[in-house]
């Protein structure tokens, strides 16, 4: 298949486009940035800087949009919320554009979300059909989602893919490594939010399935099948990592230091993916958390050195 990404230099995108290009697929990338694209992407990628004049040969057969400003590296601001919007809607709009002037059109579209979709659930269980409440994280995951849709009136199938907190060798682990192995972790506030998370080599696994799955259409909780709060989390980060964590992060520091980002910190939903297991039957290959952690803190050493 001739598949178009965007966001493919990002963390997800990366691992995506490797995958793909193991499967005999052939990958495009749309970027802003060419130089950091060839830096990051396997030679083997094409790269392009905009749709508005893109005419592939042979026809795309699927789209994978990923574009989007990381939403937790900076302060909410009313101007960062716009670049958090726009950044995610305007590939979106550029995509249903090319569709909309492409005489084949794409099998399918399997577009970004997250499960911020959902707001703040506590410690309800959150499914795919699950009511949200009404927050930043959501509108700004539902209006992405319903520009996403629009694909369906030009005829092509779309998934939606709402993501947890992805384990991988980059992102959100990452950034906590360094206070986890200095035996200086803890909770978040009372630490009773839940994280649902997903090792990154199923999250591109189901998106995989997603693309090749001609019967997966509309929203699909990316997430492990036992999602945990966050003091289980850092207790399990504290064991594999042999740290004690016993250093917790007040919820009034965290309002104080990030306003209202950190929302994303001291919230959170107890997502289920209830379509993946039930309706495509996909088989986790990282279940449980510590078995994640472990593989994935062994292949960064192992990287490291």
């Amino acid at each position: 298949m001739n598949i178009l990404i965007t966001g493919g230099t990002g963390f997800i995108g990366r691992a995506l486009t490797a995958e793909l290009l193991n499967r005999g697929h052939t990958i495009t990338v749309l970027t802003r940035n060419t130089t950091k694209a060839r830096r990051r992407l396997p030679k083997a990628c094409e790269v392009i800087t905009t749709l508005a004049d893109y005419q592939p040969s042979p026809a795309i057969d699927a789209i994978v949009n990923l574009a989007g400003e990381p939403i937790a590296n900076a302060r909410w601001t009313p101007a960062r919320k716009q670049r958090l919007r726009d950044s995610r809607l305007g590939v979106t709009q550029d995509i249903l554009a090319f569709i909309a002037r492409s005489e084949k059109k794409p099998g399918v579209l399997v577009s970004g979300s997250a499960v911020g979709y959902y707001g703040d659930q506590r410690d309800l269980p959150v499914k795919e059909d699950s009511e949200p409440h009404t927050d930043f994280s959501h509108l700004l995951c539902r209006d992405w989602e319903q520009a996403a849709l629009g694909a369906e009136a030009l005829g092509v199938r779309v998934a939606l893919v709402r993501t947890g907190l992805v384990i991988g060798h980059s992102g959100f682990l990452a950034r906590m490594l360094p206070a986890f192995r200095l035996g200086l972790g803890g909770r978040l506030g009372d630490g009773q939010q839940y994280m649902p998370w997903i090792h990154l080599d199923d999250e591109v696994g189901l998106i995989c399935e997603l693309i090749f799955n001609e019967h997966a259409r509309g929203a699909f909780n990316a997430t492990a099948p036992h999602p945990v709060t966050n003091q289980a989390f850092t207790r399990c980060l504290g064991l594999v990592l042999n740290r004690p964590t016993c250093f917790p992060v007040p919820a009034a520091l965290l309002r104080f230091a990030l306003g209202e980002l950190s929302q994303l910190l001291l919230t959170g939903q107890r997502a289920l993916p209830a379509r993946a297991t039930h309706e495509l039957y996909y088989a986790y290959r990282y279940p449980e958390l510590e078995t994640a952690l472990r593989e994935t803190l062994a292949k960064r050493h192992s990287r490291q050195n």
